[in-house]
């Protein structure tokens, strides 16, 4: 999950694996795969990057095995 802010500056995580689309408008929406549209502060090439680091960071890591 990524952490962004919405327009009015609340943080909130979103699930990267929802995300349909990201569009530059006079701000970046992003739209999910259920079609619902969210409105954030950071730039597309911010959310991108963001999505990227997230997954770089979860799929080098060693898995964990409990035993």
């Amino acid at each position: 999950m990524i952490l962004l802010k919405s327009l009015t500056g609340k943080e909130f995580y979103l699930n990267c694996d929802l995300i349909y689309k990201i569009e530059r408008e006079y701000d970046t929406l992003i739209t999910l795969t259920d079609q619902k549209a969210l409105w954030v502060q950071e730039t597309p090439a911010e959310v991108r990057d963001k999505v990227i680091a997230y997954k770089r960071k979860l799929y080098t890591q060693p898995l964990e095995v409990e035993e």
